[in-house]
């Protein structure tokens, strides 16, 4: 059965574009050029949605129709702008938590933080437009439905949303092996911005380059680094820790 949340095929995809349905991200088969795929690359570029370029296989594996080459996954959800987001939480709390997660890409981990953030009461979480995990069917199952009661929002760059959040006095800081400081040096009972990076490189450079502060958690074992998602949950349960 087809995925009632795709839209196959290349001018299907230009229309739901323009109509202005939320396009969450378009993967194109490699190598393809046609007027019609160069409209629609102008089309995504020009609205800033994400994409990737994919085998043929890949596909045929989202979609047994006559997909043309493309294939778009339709958000189940409407993502919020920045300020706004900001501006209604600050509304509201005056000790809010967001969480910032840099380009994670993998859809179970993303619907596995969006459960913890949840449950431990995250009032927004920001992710780039760019190179980040749709909210797909793997998102919402493994959210367990949480993607559906947590506000989320897309900005075209990370540090964007960190100068925003500066800007309105929240406090950021950056889980991040490369500090002398643990999780347990930082005052989280503040309003802050815990920043979270993706699952091989981490956090971008340049980001933490402007965060305010940098925590890593203790490690004991031989492996170097935790899965994101349980070291987001570590973090998240320190803040509330700290905050009882």
């Amino acid at each position: 059965m087809e995925n009632v949340n795709q839209v196959f095929g290349i001018r299907a995809i230009i229309e739901a574009i323009q109509s202005g349905i939320i396009i969450d991200k378009v993967f194109i088969q490699k190598d393809l050029n046609s007027d019609l795929m160069r409209e629609l690359m102008r089309l995504i570029k020009l609205k800033n949605i994400n994409f990737s370029y994919v085998p043929a296989e890949k596909l045929n594996k989202l979609s047994s129709k006559n997909h043309q080459g493309a294939v778009a996954t339709i958000s189940p959800i409407s993502f919020y702008q920045i300020e706004e987001l900001i501006e209604m939480v600050l509304n509201k709390n005056e000790k809010p938590l967001f969480l910032i997660l840099d380009q994670l890409s993998d859809a179970r981990n993303f619907g596995a933080i969006i459960r913890t953030a949840e449950c431990t009461g995250v009032d927004g979480i920001i992710i780039q437009k760019q190179g980040s995990a749709p909210v797909n069917g793997d998102t919402i199952k493994t959210s367990a439905g949480a993607v559906f009661n947590i506000p989320i929002c897309k900005v075209d760059h990370i540090k964007d949303a960190i100068f925003h959040l500066q800007a309105s006095g929240i406090k950021t800081v950056a889980a991040t092996e490369k500090t002398d400081y643990n999780i347990y040096d930082i005052n989280f009972n503040t309003p802050v911005a815990i920043i979270m990076g993706s699952e091989d490189r981490g956090i971008n450079p340049s980001v933490l380059k402007i965060v305010d502060e940098k925590a890593k958690l203790p490690m004991f074992g031989n492996i170097g680094s935790l899965n994101v998602s349980v070291a987001c949950g570590a973090f998240l349960y320190e803040t509330i820790r700290q905050r009882l």
